[in-house]
């Protein structure tokens, strides 16, 4: 099994949310550490883990994002972190599947099924092999504890349950002296 790095200039995960039920605000995290363990020839075979720094959300308004840091959505100072830990992967075609996980979202654990495609891989002109992906998924927020709302005057809530997460993400294959290193540091 093949050990990969993810790139974190190369890497994104993103967000959307209803707001007032008539539009969507969009949000990122800073990329993702973890770690693929990908075998091309068998990817059922493969896992992945991601660690998501929570205090990172961006929607491109301050206040947004600190009412989101907030004890109200995520809680970041208790729950720094949003974890997410495969536990199936099933090839559905030739280069997509789905990845059944645990998602860790303000200190509550439950699965979900990313979709995901394989964009590739290949050898880079920066000397080293490379391997994309594309993964997304749609949760109800409210499952993970998060049910901060208000009701609309006219009707409905100001931020919608469901949340659609997507992940981008390119990694890097780990050469053997590198992944000696990585063991005894």
């Amino acid at each position: 099994m093949a050990n990969w790095k993810f790139d974190p200039a190369h890497t994104s995960v993103s967000f959307s949310a209803r707001h007032m039920m008539v539009t969507t605000v969009r949000g990122n995290f800073a990329p993702p550490t973890g770690k693929l363990e990908f075998d091309q020839a068998h990817p059922e075979n493969s896992y992945v883990e991601a660690v998501i720094d929570a205090k990172t959300v961006n929607t491109g308004v301050e206040m947004r994002d600190n009412h989101l840091r907030s004890a109200d959505f995520l809680e970041v100072e208790a729950f720094p972190n949003i974890t997410f830990k495969s536990t199936k992967i099933e090839v559905t075609d030739e280069n997509e599947g789905l990845i059944t996980g645990d998602l860790t979202i303000h200190g509550v654990t439950r699965p979900v099924v990313l979709d995901v495609e394989f964009l590739g891989a290949l050898n880079s002109p920066f000397g080293d092999k490379r391997a994309g992906f594309a993964a997304s998924t749609k949760i109800n927020r409210e499952d993970w504890g998060l049910t901060y709302n208000q009701a609309l005057e006219a009707g409905g809530l100001l931020v919608g349950k469901d949340i659609k997460i997507s992940l981008d993400l390119e990694a890097i294959l780990v050469t053997e002296p590198e992944a000696e290193n990585v063991m005894t540091a």
